[in-house]
């Protein structure tokens, strides 16, 4: 397991797995929005297995901060930054958003500001004006913004070029006017990463970067900065956000990398560790820079290194195997034993709280995960995550009180008051239980196969240690 405490990643930062508390203790301003702030927190620690922060700690504390962001998934992006964030944000959301009735409610409950997109059918540009001021407003009272500079939510494997609107209102609030003392405004750029951005109980990665400053310039008649100040200011908002992201030319070239790093990573997990994401991620980086540099000086090379990669794959997948599940020879026949037995045990306990919470809560599941396939967008941006996580939201407690209702019709209310947090206790056992299983079933076909099939499995393993070799090797060779 990961270590639940903050750890430093290699490049110094601070890593922290987010938990329910840490987040609910990050909740700011109105009793109302504190309410959002629970439920927000609660569906994002159900959706996604693990949350994890890097350089949260250079977050400045008592100045104003523009945080610029990627946007590859559609409100669940601002959803994380928002539960993340130990500081209150504001954050600037497409304009058609508060066109929705409820939605657009809770968006400015959240104290958003509509951004007119010219992409959008009824986008106005002109009204960015006014929110432009408010969000200058915002900065000169020592508040913080998060915008989206990409302007669009989308599944692109590159980020896309990043807008001027960061930089123009970063830019107009320390502009030299006589009536506003100048303020010390930094831009800090947030790097998104999600290990599957649709899938139920994947993982996700926050990085925080560097903290750029904001110099004062002279603003123009109308309250606009230079352009040239405008356009050098976004291109470092869009390198700070480079270092942060995961960039490659196409999916087939991530997929690539993700494989390499999978195997790569492997040698150094096993039943007591697992690699946090962050270094995870600061892998695949690298691994993509590599990648993309054998592929132009050695093509042949890097085709022949995949094949091998994917043949291997192939492999381990007929094997009921992982790589990292071949790592269990690393312990004592013993500790492995005790190791299993012990989460069987636990299993077995589990079961009945489990299989109630699988059968009550099925229908919920199948029609949140219906709601993310039919709906993938909402006009050009990505939004298949949020229209799962939106459904969760309203399928889940509307099952607790279906629950509830039918315990009220047949047993009376107090009955029925139990029912609604046992219903939830089922579920959350259902849902431990169901990962702690496909976990456990992995290690118990490496334990079988190291027991009963021991050359294939030293086989499997002394491949698997090539092929790293192979791969750090190419790292070496192109530093």
């Amino acid at each position: 397991m990961a270590s639940t405490e903050p750890e430093n990643s290699p490049n110094g930062d601070a890593v922290t797995i987010l938990r329910w508390w840490t987040m609910l203790l990050r909740a700011k301003g109105t009793p109302f929005r504190k309410l959002l702030h629970l439920i927000v927190t609660i569906a994002l620690r159900l959706f996604f297995r693990r949350i994890e922060t890097a350089g949260v700690e250079r977050v400045p504390h008592d100045s104003p901060v523009i945080f610029a962001a990627n946007h590859p998934n559609g409100l669940v992006d601002p959803a994380l930054v928002f539960v993340s964030l130990p500081r209150r944000v504001s954050f600037l959301a497409k304009s058609t958003l508060f066109e929705i009735p409820v939605l657009g409610r809770l968006i400015r409950a959240f104290e958003a500001l509509p951004v007119y997109r010219t992409i959008d059918s009824k986008g106005d540009a002109g009204g960015n004006i006014e929110t432009f001021r408010a969000c200058r407003k915002f900065l000169s009272e020592n508040r913080c913004v998060a915008i989206f500079p990409e302007g669009i939510s989308h599944d692109e494997t590159m980020l896309k070029p990043v807008k001027t609107g960061a930089a123009r209102i970063a830019l107009g609030a320390v502009g030299v006017r006589d009536h506003m003392r100048p303020i010390d405004l930094k831009i800090m750029a947030v790097g998104l990463f999600y290990t599957s951005k649709t899938s139920f109980r994947s993982e996700v990665l926050i990085r925080f970067g560097e903290l750029i400053d904001v110099a004062p310039v002279e603003l123009d008649e109308n309250g606009e900065p230079p352009r040239e100040a405008v356009r050098t200011l976004t291109k470092q908002v869009e390198t700070a956000l480079r270092k942060v992201t995961l960039n490659v030319g196409t999916e087939s070239e991530r997929e690539t990398v993700v494989r390499a790093e999978a195997l790569f990573s492997s040698v150094y997990q096993n039943l007591l560790f697992k690699r946090s994401l962050t270094q995870s991620f600061l892998q695949l980086q690298k691994l993509a820079e590599k990648y993309e540099l054998l592929g132009r000086n050695d093509p042949e090379k890097m085709r022949a290194l995949n094949s091998r990669i994917m043949d291997y794959e192939t492999e381990l997948r007929s094997s009921g195997l992982t790589p990292e599940s071949l790592s269990l020879q690393q312990h004592p026949t013993w500790y492995v034993f005790r190791f299993l037995v012990l989460r069987l045990t636990v299993l077995l306990f589990l079961s009945p709280l489990a299989l109630i919470g699988t059968i009550v809560h099925s229908p919920a599941y199948v029609l949140s995960n219906f709601a993310g396939q039919l709906f993938k967008t909402h006009g050009p941006d990505a939004a298949g995550s949020t229209y799962k996580i939106l459904a969760a939201i309203v399928l889940m407690p509307l099952t607790w009180l279906i629950v509830g209702g039918l315990a009220f019709y047949l047993f009376g209310w107090r009955i029925a008051a139990l029912s609604i947090p046992l219903t939830m206790l089922c579920g959350y056992a259902a849902l431990r239980t169901s990962e702690t299983l496909v976990d456990l079933t992995v290690w118990i076909r490496a334990a079988w196969m190291l027991f009963r099939q021991r050359a294939l499995f030293l086989r499997l393993l002394v491949a698997r240690e090539a092929l790293n070799r192979e791969i750090g090797e190419m790292i070496e060779d192109n530093e």
